[in-house]
């Protein structure tokens, strides 16, 4: 199934490129380029929203059954430190490699555009990051506010609370664990059929993109783009090198398994629409689900990695178009201040320019810079929600190895995810209900 998928998305891309392309040469009224669009951007709307209806109850009942399963709470307090440092090395690797890429590169100085009107906005909103705002909402008012909204961070804050009481309570919440783990299965038997769709979802969003764009806006700002893609490229080749050195020579399965993840984020521009995906693919590599399910829902708000090295390229682009130097001490600061304000933009939407909008008034670089990047953010929102998928899959790999908990199977006999789990319980010393439990 998952090569079949594969194969049906790349060929829903270039479907939508060509037939995108031909709509743009056309069809010269603006206004029924929109009208086609709208209509076709239907279903890629219905596709994210049965994405998001699927991703609150499976990170819940995932990362509960995991904790369950785990043993205790002091493995629940290793693998959540060595997460959050690897994490943190990841986060900085991203942010200097983007900084150093940009400035070598230097996309943003041929432009030599003057300073706007100071009154001059992008109309992106921008907040102003305060740690008492982030730190409050990492807390849910309530856990079904937080499903509803498909707050990623705040189901994790509950979820541990729930995995490490059942883990306290003993067999007395063994009926509670079986219930959560039948969840699991249906969880991910409704992925199994959302997932048959996404051919269909790549194939309307790529054609609404380039009807309205057309290729021109790519060849347009194709320095900026090329050298941001050049960065993701360089990222990708340092973290797959990183896993090969952690993890051993068997990471090259774990490029193999996350290929389709990849493409359904690549395509779609949407990290959420690959979770299912990605999780299946740490399966079959032998992450054991009790590490996976907790290592890439904090992922999805403490490690966008593409989402980072964005951030710093965008913001120096933006300065260097408008011939504003910005020293070392500044460049350093600015790579501090994303450091921490990255970390709040999960579930935000456009948050990657909700970020860049407030690092530019905090360097007093023309906020109306962004309207410079707007035209093809979504080429490249393409580049980072690929980018977090590998970042967020070689977190759990490694975080597995270090566990030494990593799985060895054979391809050949890997089941579908949805499938009953074939793998033996290791040895963890909590609630034995099922042996499929711990993967």
């Amino acid at each position: 199934m998952a090569k079949r998928l594969t194969l049906f998305i790349l060929i829903a891309m270039v479907s939508g490129i060509v037939l995108g392309f031909i709509l743009n040469r056309t069809i010269a009224d603006p206004a029924g380029i929109a009208t086609i669009t709208g209509y076709l951007s239907i279903l890629t709307d219905l596709f994210l929203r049965l994405i998001k209806m699927i991703i609150a109850p499976l990170v819940f009942s995932t990362l509960v059954a995991g904790i369950a399963h785990m043993g205790d709470t002091a493995a629940l307090g290793r693998i959540g430190v060595r997460t959050i440092a690897w994490f943190l090395l990841a986060s900085l690797a991203s942010l200097t490699l983007g900084l150093i890429l940009v400035n070598l590169l230097a996309p943003g100085t041929a432009l030599s555009l003057p300073l706007p009107d100071a009154a001059a906005t992008s109309g992106v909103t921008k907040g102003a990051f305060t740690l008492k705002d982030f730190i409050t909402h990492l807390v849910p008012k309530s856990i079904f506010e937080a499903m509803a909204t498909n707050e990623i961070l705040q189901i994790v804050i509950f979820s541990v609370f729930t995995g490490v009481a059942i883990t306290a309570v003993g067999e007395k919440a063994a009926p509670v664990v079986r219930g959560v783990e039948a969840l699991v299965q249906i969880m991910l038997q409704i992925t199994d059929y959302v997932m048959r769709f996404a051919p269909i979802a790549v194939f309307t969003a790529v054609t609404s993109s380039i009807a309205k764009e057309g290729l021109s806006i790519l060849a347009t700002l194709g320095y900026f783009m090329g050298g941001f893609y050049l960065g993701l490229i360089l990222l990708w080749a340092l973290m797959m090198a990183a896993a090969f050195l952690i993890v051993g020579g068997r990471a090259k399965l774990l490029a193999r398994y996350i290929r389709d993840p990849f493409l359904l984020a690549f395509s779609t521009a949407s990290s959420e629409a690959a979770f299912p995906r990605t999780l299946e693919a740490l399966d079959r590599f032998g992450v054991p689900r009790r590490i996976a399910s907790f290592v890439l829902p904090l992922g999805y708000s403490f490690n966008l990695d593409g989402s980072m090295m964005y951030c710093t390229f965008a913001t120096m682009f933006i300065a260097q178009a408008y011939g504003i130097e910005l020293s070392l001490g500044q460049q350093i600061t600015m790579l501090l201040l994303l450091m921490v304000t990255s970390k709040g933009i999960a579930g935000v939407p456009r948050a990657s320019l909700v970020v860049i909008a407030s690092t530019l008034a905090f360097f007093d670089i023309p906020e109306a810079g962004l309207l410079l990047i707007l035209a093809v953010d979504h080429f490249l929102d393409m580049g980072r929600s690929a980018t977090n998928v590998v970042g967020n899959a070689v977190a759990s790999a490694v975080v597995a190895k270090w566990e030494g908990a990593i799985e060895v199977l054979e391809p050949d006999v890997i089941e579908p995810l949805h499938a009953p789990s074939h793998t033996a319980h290791h040895g963890t010393r909590g609630l034995d209900l099922d042996p499929q439990a711990n993967r």
